[in-house]
Formats: structure tokens, sequence, C-alpha cells
């Protein structure tokens, strides 16, 4: 297992060039399984999270290539029913290859997914959707074995505007003639742009970017050519990294700015503005980085939620930029109950917070952090500890640092770019 060790406190300086947006590659690759052509993904993030996906569809007889940020996928010789059981652990986003494998193979069987440990993360969505797809699902052997009955198009409301599920629909019911309408979508960016690719494989979605998504399935669908967009995910977390160690930063890219003004509505109660136009994000950290009160003095609240609400995957970045804030904050973390259980390892390094209960924590600042020994907990915890650690006295070493890996490509020469004094150890 590596280790990360870096030597704080860091300043930071230079100009970051975003990978391509973890979130729109990952449903991407299961999207590709839908046709026996080739498909091209442009700008994907070499991310172990990539691999793993990309790996299962070799596991299933199809021929994958991935060099210099394209992924050539072509899946017209699947030759298997099965996921390995391994495999499906590896990601969550395997479960996306259920609904597509079962159109294209009849059935197929899948261990239960893994992924980030962040709390509860239902199956019920996807399944209630697969089911009024025509698509049966048996417990068998430890995991599912999903099975294509008559596959008819349907009118379905979810009861949560759930990402991966919206996506698990959208992709299977493209390759199912007839018009299936979907309520309570999910309208993310990374879900728009999945909506684009399977428009240029031959489906007709319309809605995207709303709660309604409107879906003319076809029986074939071709190949395509798709652009991933920048994560915006990454961006907003080196902004918070740079507002929280002070500094400098340019962003450019692929750089969509409506994907960052409920980001940039959180910087602003931070007296952190950022400049933002169509390839570039400029932000120059503040002289004095601190939380600005509500009406009457009152503590802000910053919140995530469904899309165009802050991102529940940016919480834990803002909680450790927080802590290099004057005044105090409180963070409502509606969607995952164990996402901010790290709070503890920065208050281990000398933070000031108070978790009330597993979705809310108020931090007080500005705290001097010490260095630490620290283990990574998810991607997104683990991005919030190198944060912390950049701000830190002393050194920080923090293992288990593939889990972040899973979510950032070139982190530490990304960092060292920056001017973060950073190195990786066996």
């Amino acid at each position: 297992m590596s280790k990360l060790i870096i030597q704080g406190p860091c300043r930071i300086h230079g100009t970051l060039t975003p990978s391509g947006n973890k979130n729109a590659a990952l449903p991407a690759i299961a999207a590709s399984v839908l046709t026996d052509e080739t498909v091209f993904l442009r700008n994907m993030p070499d991310i172990v999270d990539v691999r793993n996906m990309l790996c299962v569809v070799q596991a299933l007889g199809g021929k994958t290539s991935f060099a210099e940020g394209v992924a050539e996928i072509t899946a017209g010789a699947l030759c298997g029913n099965a996921v390995p059981e391994e495999l499906s652990r590896r990601i969550r986003t395997s479960l996306l290859f259920a609904g597509p494998l079962a159109v294209r193979l009849g059935s197929v069987w899948m261990g239960l997914p893994g992924g980030d440990m962040i709390g509860r993360r239902r199956f019920d969505t996807h399944f209630y959707g697969l089911r009024k797809l025509g698509i049966s699902i048996e417990e068998e052997r430890g995991g599912y074995r999903f099975t294509a009955g008559k596959l008819t198009p349907a009118e379905l409301f979810l009861d949560e505007a759930s990402v991966t599920a919206t996506e698990h629909i959208l992709v299977t019911a493209s390759a199912i003639p007839g018009r299936t309408i979907l309520r309570n979508a999910a309208c993310e960016p990374h879900v728009q742009q999945l909506a684009e690719m399977l428009n240029a494989m031959g489906a007709h979605v319309e809605g995207a970017g709303t709660n309604t998504l409107v879906i003319e399935g076809c029986e074939t669908l071709h190949g395509c050519v798709c652009e991933i967009e920048s994560d915006y995910v990454e961006v907003a977390s080196y902004m918070a990294l740079c507002a929280a160690a002070g500094g400098d930063l340019t962003v450019t890219g692929n750089i969509a700015p409506h994907q960052y003004w409920m980001t940039r509505r959180v910087f602003e109660r931070f007296n952190c503005p950022f400049t933002l136009q169509p390839g570039r994000i400029d932000l120059e950290s503040p002289e004095e980085l601190r939380i600005l009160p509500d009406l009457n003095n009152a503590i802000p609240i910053v919140s995530d939620g469904p899309w165009p609400q802050f991102p529940s995957d940016m919480m834990s970045c803002m909680i450790a930029m927080a802590t290099q804030a004057k005044g105090t904050v409180l963070f409502f973390e509606k969607m995952f109950e164990s996402r901010l259980y790290f709070v503890d390892k920065l208050i281990g390094m000398g933070a000031s917070a108070i978790v009330c209960d597993p979705h809310r924590v108020v931090i007080s600042g500005p705290a001097r952090l010490h260095g630490a020994e620290l283990t990574s907990p998810d991607i997104r915890a683990g991005m919030a500890i190198v944060i912390a650690a950049c701000c830190a006295q002393v050194e920080s070493v923090i293992h288990n640092i593939e889990m972040v890996y899973r979510g950032y490509q070139d982190l530490p020469e990304k960092l060292r770019a920056l001017g973060v004094n950073v190195r990786q150890e066996e």
C-alpha cells in the first residue's frame, strides 16, 4: 500500500489542467456495451475506477485499449454472462452494467457492488427501474441475477433523484424500442453528458438537465465518439486547497461556467470569490479567509443536495477549508450519514469541530493544524485530509492513498506542480 508524505505548511501557486469527469466516465463505459460497434471515449481520467470498469468489459469478452486519455471499447463479441465477484466488489458503478448486459445477453449474474463506505447506498431505485422495464432480479449465490423478460418502455417515478439509478435506467431504456418517461430524475452535468452520448449512439433523449427525461429507445445502437468534460469536483477540490493554504490558482481547460455557479456562491461565503469564464477560472486567496455570517449575525449553513445544489462530493474538502477560515459555520450533509466521520481525523490534527450528529458538524477557525499519521477512508475524505496536511505544521503521512487515486488523477504530480512538498512511498 502506498502512502503520501506532505511537508506543510505549503503555499499554492500555479496552473491546473483538470482531468476528465470521473462521474461521467464510468457510466459512459457501461453504456458502451449496448453496441457491438467501437466507442471512443476521449479525455478519460486515468484513475483506478476507470481501469476497473474497463476490466469488467474485458472479463466479459469485450476489447478495450486505454492510452493518452482515450479509451477504445468494442463489445461486439461478449461471451460471458457473469461479472466476476472480485471485479464487482472493486467499484460501486459495476452495477451500471446490469441493465445493459441483461438487454444484450438476456441474463447476467453480478456480485454485490463495492465502493466508498459513506453510509447506506440503496439499490432499491435501480431495481425498481429495471423491473419496470421488464428485467427480473433474483438473489443468487451471494449476488444477483438480472434476466430480461419482455422488455417494454415504461413511465417511471423515482422515489429519490439518484444519480446512478437515473444513469442506469437511462442507459437501459435507450436500448428498448419505444418511449420511456423518467420522472424525478437526477440532472447533474454527468447525467446530461450521458444523454448526449446516447443520442450520438442513436437513441433520442429529451429533457437532459431537467428532472423529467423522455427516452426514445431503439433496438440497435451504434458506436460513437464522446469527449468527457472536465471534472468540476476535482477543480473545486484544488480551489479549496488554494483557499485554505493561501496563494493563487488558475484553472484552464474544458471549463463550463454553469457547473460552478453554486460552488462560487459557497466560496463567496468564505470571503473567497473567484473569476469564472469559459475555459478559465482564477482564484486568489484573500488576505483573511473568513466566514461571512448570515443576517442578524447568524451562523451560516453549507448544505448539499441534488443538482444544482452544492455537490455532496465537495462537502469534505470544504470542511477542511473551513478549518482555516475565521468564524463559525455549520455543515449539513443531507445525503450520506457516514461522510462526516472523517472529521475526527481533522480534530486529531487540531481542528476545532463539533460533530452534532452523523449529518451535521460545526467548524470554528482558524485552527493551527499539526501533522499526523492518517489513513484515507474514502475518495473525498482522503482529498480533504490532503488539504489539511498542506496547511499543517511539520509532516503528515497519509496511508491508503490509493483510495484517493480512485478519483484524482496524477495527484502527487499536480500537487507538486502547485508548490506542495509531497512525495509518495510504498
